[in-house]
């Protein structure tokens, strides 16, 4: 058996620094498998090359596994600044230079651009799918002595892969994200059957579902609160109440228990009924956070939502009636934006009483997407033109400084109203700088107790 270092290189923190979940579920594969692992945060350590070269060189790795999970942070005003790719590939470098075993690659944002990234980089090799397995698998070949390509890949992206795995916790990695974040994340399912114009995830993991058992699941939230003391969770889906009695079964499931645990999730809107949220707030549901994306059905139209701005309305107002405290997502901008459809949108957003809506400005493109098609039709981007350096889609319909403005001018001046995402962020290091940690926010709404008006 192998001896197998585990790195993760993400160092973003907004809104709030997120465990490696990826490196653990790899981590718990590999030592299933009958490897040695050793799992290290670049973010942790404070990004400390020499702590990183202690730590490897003290290990003595047969093979060094590298997780990239972020290329930058979507956000077209600040993204430049949050491009990490250079890092990662001083990062393989270095390990290439003084450790001198196969870096292989893989992680979420690795999988997006795998070709473009491996060469980027410089590094040996990566990993596409699902990370457990198929590093496994790869480690089993190329000990054989197996040509191998520099990209491998599952045979079938469909296939249960690592679903069954349970993180392998590092408790001084949990400590420090406990301190820092308040949640930690949690995968019930993989794959997504949307068709969301922008999005990666189904080429990623598929558009069928491949669930993890409800008993599963709060087992690890189970296991996180009494041998971690851990106290909330976030789970991690692409959509949380995608597939009702899926999300419900675990719901029940965390109530059966009776394990008191706070959690968050993302959700689309038009999905979960009143009783429903119920529920989950009763199983610790404490904040919603809502993939709504655009503002009209015009937009939402464009992006090739499956759910109307009324649908919208009538989730925000089901979270207020169980006193959730909701952020709405919405990007600005993107197919089929006008001015007149921008008008109609901040008018729209007027109306989610009481819920947090944070604005972005254009939508990031990424390759394979129906998106990135569209921009190339309409002669934003070339079909040859490389998406590794952040590169956005605004509708041609509506110039990018108009945009900008009339969004600035609407949200000025409301509490609940963030635009651009960098504003949230100052807003943030002031609650820090007092003690809160955590996404923070919830901060933002508040609930008369005393008189329930809904």
């Amino acid at each position: 058996m192998s001896r197998v270092f585990l790195l993760s290189t993400n160092t973003m923190t907004e809104p709030y620094p997120v465990y490696p979940l990826g490196l653990a579920i790899v981590a718990s594969a590999l030592s299933r498998a009958g490897h040695q692992v050793r799992q290290f945060d670049w973010l942790v350590e404070e990004r400390s090359p020499e702590g990183l070269l202690e730590e490897v060189q003290a290990f003595g790795p047969d093979f060094v596994g590298v997780s990239i999970r972020n290329i930058d942070n979507v956000d077209s005003f600040t993204c430049d600044a949050s491009w990490s790719l250079d890092g990662d590939r001083e990062i393989v470098r270095l390990l290439q230079r003084e450790i001198g075993v196969p870096v292989i690659l893989g992680g979420s944002a690795f999988s997006i651009m795998p070709e473009e990234i491996l060469d980027y980089t410089g590094a040996d090799y990566g990993v596409v799918g699902d990370g457990g397995r198929l590093f496994c698998e790869w480690i089993e070949r190329f000990e054989e002595g197996e040509p191998l390509p520099r990209v491998f890949r599952e045979a079938d992206p469909l296939s249960e892969g690592d679903m069954g795995v349970s993180p392998f916790w590092d408790r001084r990695l949990l400590d420090w994200y406990k301190e820092w974040g308040k949640l930690v994340g949690i995968r019930t399912k993989r794959g997504c059957p949307h068709r969301c114009v922008y999005c990666t995830y189904p080429f990623l993991e598929g558009r069928r579902y491949r669930k993890r058992s409800p008993e599963a699941v709060v087992e690890d939230i189970e296991r996180l609160r009494t041998d971690f003391g851990v106290e909330g969770v976030f789970f991690t889906d692409s959509v949380f109440n995608d597939d009702e009695d899926h999300c419900l079964a675990i719901v029940e499931e965390l109530i059966r228990r009776e394990v008191r645990v706070s959690w968050s999730a993302f959700f689309q809107p038009g999905k979960s009924t009143a009783g429903h949220l119920a529920l989950m707030k009763r199983s610790g549901l404490y904040a919603v956070e809502s993939g709504t994306d655009a503002s009209s059905d015009a937009t939402l139209a464009g992006l090739d939502k499956s759910f109307s701005f009324a649908d919208v309305l009538a989730f925000n107002e089901a979270c207020l009636g169980q006193e959730l405290p909701c952020v709405h997502y919405i990007m600005f901008g993107g197919p089929g934006e006008t001015l007149d459809t921008l008008k109609e949108g901040l008018e729209n957003i007027n109306r989610l009483r009481n819920s947090v809506v944070l604005g972005f400005s254009g939508v990031r493109i990424l390759p394979g997407t129906p998106l990135a098609r569209r921009a190339v039709a309409e002669g934003i981007i070339r079909e040859q033109d490389s998406l590794l350096k952040p590169v956005f889609y605004f509708s041609p319909g509506l110039e990018k400084a108009a945009l900008n403005e009339a969004v600035a001018e609407a949200f000025r001046g409301k509490r609940q109203r963030v635009f651009p995402p960098s504003a949230g962020q100052e807003r943030l290091k002031v609650l820090n700088r007092f003690g809160f940690r955590g996404p923070l926010w919830d901060k933002l709404i508040s609930f008369d107790r005393k008189r329930r008006r809904f």
